[in-house]
């Protein structure tokens, strides 16, 4: 997309004068016409042979060049040099200023080049007087001012037509934003209504009311601290890490009831990462992940490791997937690429190696 924007500014530059150079031609010999269409000078060259004409124009066409150049290349430099959107009436003064004193000296220099190094027949001075000397100089400041509006037209223009694409590039960034956050709620409903999951919870908080009454009161305020977090969440575009970290913390409580030790997750983050910003449910999304795909058990036990590298967080777990499972949708790891992409315009790394799955988050101020 870059090259290609670059390309067309390219084509846009090489037959910009094309146009304005013509333009600027066209503009000095009608205006100089309709400033004084009873001049001698127009008497003259009506009576100039071919050639002579020719020449004549050529020249016409010179200055016209000349002041092309100048006017495009001091709106150019004005552009680096103070916006418009800056200061415009600033701008169009000294623009204004800076255009006509550069016509004035280049003038200088062609009447020095043509009346003095090159002397002109008598018949050219007898026919271009003060009035015309004048006359000539009024219509080049105009012609200059006339091509530096020009410029400042296209340029208003172009400025127009990105504040629109990139309005445009806004709206649809937010439809991508709110259609990634509803995947995100519809991800964290499905791992609520989970059957599997809602039965796992439920057949383990049974038996431990049989066995353990007060584990079975504690497994049940962390599993309902699990659904309110949820819940209150689904709407949240991002959190700090130590609310995310404290609602590990009670989810880790129920996969500890669940799995024993055939699960081992240890969580090792610095205070000064824990007031940064992370998508809410992307660290519960990342262990449920590891824990659906990898065998846990007492000979071969999941480690899931979480902690801060930097400004990084990094979920590491042990590779040991289990066989003959269902292909992965990877709808996870999708909606948090997606949300940090859209949210804070960063890129979640994954190192899937053969011994080890690593997912690299960014942390944000908010």
């Amino acid at each position: 997309m870059a090259g290609t924007k670059t390309d067309k500014d390219k084509f846009f530059n090489k037959y910009y004068r094309a146009f304005v150079i013509p333009l600027g031609f066209l503009l000095y010999v009608f205006v100089s016409y309709v400033i004084n269409p009873f001049s001698r000078y127009w008497e003259y060259v009506s009576r100039l042979s071919a050639f002579r004409q020719l020449i004549e124009l050529f020249i016409a066409l010179i200055i016209s060049w000349v002041i092309a150049e100048i006017s495009l290349a001091t709106a150019r430099w004005m552009d680096r040099w103070l916006q418009w959107e800056e200061q415009p009436l600033k701008r169009s003064i000294i623009q204004t200023v800076v255009v006509l004193l550069a016509v004035v000296i280049v003038l200088n220099i062609f009447d020095y080049t043509l009346f003095k190094l090159c002397p002109p027949p008598e018949e050219v001075k007898d026919n271009f007087d003060k009035v015309d000397a004048w006359q000539f100089f009024v219509v080049c400041s105009l012609v200059s001012i006339l091509i530096s509006a020009v410029h400042t037209g296209n340029y208003f223009l172009k400025r127009w037509k990105n504040s629109m694409l990139e309005a445009a590039q806004l709206q649809l960034d937010a439809a991508q934003l709110k259609e990634t956050a509803m995947q995100a709620q519809l991800q964290s409903l499905k791992l609520q209504l989970d059957p599997h999951f809602l039965f796992n919870n439920f057949s383990t908080l049974s038996a431990l009311i049989e066995e353990d009454p007060a584990l079975a009161t504690s497994f049940l305020e962390k599993l309902s601290r699990v659904y309110r977090y949820m819940i209150a969440n689904l709407n949240s575009d991002v959190i700090s890490l130590s609310q995310e970290l404290n609602f590990i913390a009670s989810y880790i409580f129920l996969i500890d009831i669940r799995h024993g030790s055939n699960v081992n997750i240890n969580v090792k983050v610095s205070d000064a990462n824990k007031d940064k910003g992370i998508p809410p449910i992307t660290l519960q999304l990342l262990i449920e992940n590891a824990i659906k795909h990898n065998i846990a058990s007492a000979q071969q036990p999941l480690h899931i490791t979480i902690y801060d590298e930097g400004d990084d967080l990094i979920v590491k777990n042990n590779i040991q997937l289990i066989q003959h499972t269902l292909p992965s949708t990877g709808l996870g790891l999708e909606n948090i690429r997606k949300r940090y992409a859209l949210l804070f315009e960063k890129e979640v790394e994954i190192d899937d190696t053969k011994s080890a799955f690593l997912v690299r988050l960014p942390l944000v101020d908010f």
